[in-house]
């Protein structure tokens, strides 16, 4: 199966569905072996490739450059058709880089190389919202990263209304469009859409990537309220039997489609118009998310399943 359905991320068409990567690599939340995860690796990307799938996400923090450097490896042994294919998008945490006058200006373009020399790829290039530079400053950084050529384009993550459009402003002067906004958004937390952000984003053109798209496996239809997910598993994180009704719904859905719960699940943010990005740690998980792309939700479903939905809640640094 060919996936070739592509949406709008700033200047560059990709594939709607984007494989999160935080999981590659991270040991601490998702207990990563590389003796006995490498080699699943190595099968989710050659799904990948071979669905047509060729946009991930990634963070310098995931697994501390490990998921960068195991995309790096991954690409370089690609045929050179795929890695012209394959767009990557990462993060850079605005905390201080050593050899980098962290309290005078911001870290972002030194991070930008680090994470290229990761990679070894060009790339599209996020930050997140922390209070401690200006968003003129952050904003001049981004901009550099984009006129050195080490990245193609640039987003940011969590931020709220008023901070991005503070910062769509500010690189509006430097002559770049601001090409996304990474938050959390999935049926568990639809706070981007009551909030305004959503709307917002959309006026003026910016993709939402939209991160914990199945709750952190809430809304793949695995766990029950006899079944709950690992412990620490922070996002949307909420009694299971609450969520009973959606999943009813969902279970429904996917017997119609005869797809898998989590299809679903990603294909109603495909259906409100953000870019989910579902992690996959092996072939089948890539697979299974590669359906949500093989049917579409009827207006009727879309609401059916809004109306079971949660707003979610936000926090220090996640505002959007």
């Amino acid at each position: 199966m060919s996936i070739v359905k592509t949406v709008a991320l700033g200047t560059k068409q990709v594939p709607a569905l984007c494989l999160g990567t935080w999981a590659w690599g991270d040991k601490h939340v998702w207990d990563y072996q590389e003796a006995r995860d490498y080699e699943n690796l190595k099968e989710t990307w050659k799904a990948c490739e071979g669905l047509g799938l060729s946009f991930y996400d990634t963070a310098e923090i995931y697994g501390y450059g490990e998921s960068e450097r195991i995309i790096g490896k991954l690409l370089k042994d690609s045929s050179e058709e795929y890695r012209k294919k394959v767009v990557i998008a990462t993060k850079y945490l605005p905390f201080p880089h050593p050899g980098n006058w962290f309290f005078f200006r911001p870290a972002i373009v030194t991070a930008c190389r680090k994470s290229l020399e990761r990679l070894g790829v060009d790339q599209i290039h996020g930050a997140t919202s922390l209070p401690f530079h200006s968003w003129e400053a952050q904003g001049a950084q981004l901009a550099e990263c984009v006129k050195l050529g080490l990245a193609k384009q640039v987003g940011v993550s969590n931020f709220n209304k008023e901070e991005l459009i503070n910062m769509y402003d500010i690189l509006q002067k430097h002559g770049l469009q601001l090409a996304s906004n990474q938050v959390e958004y999935s049926l568990l937390r639809t706070l981007p859409e009551d909030s305004g952000l959503f709307a917002a984003m959309k006026e003026r053109g910016i993709a939402l990537l939209a991160y914990s798209p199945l709750g952190q496996g809430r809304l793949t239809g695995k766990y029950s309220a006899a079944n709950p997910p690992p412990s620490g598993r922070r996002f949307s994180n909420m009694p299971m039997e609450q969520l009973e009704p959606l999943l009813d719904a969902m279970r429904g859905i996917a017997a119609k489609y005869d797809v898998p719960v989590s299809a679903v699940a990603l294909n109603w943010v495909i259906a409100k118009g953000a870019i989910p990005l579902g992690g996959a740690k092996n072939r089948q998980q890539a697979e299974q998310n590669a359906k949500a792309l093989t049917f579409t939700l009827t207006d009727e479903e879309v609401e059916e399943l809004a109306s079971k939905s949660f707003k979610g809640k936000t926090s220090f640094w996640q505002h959007g």
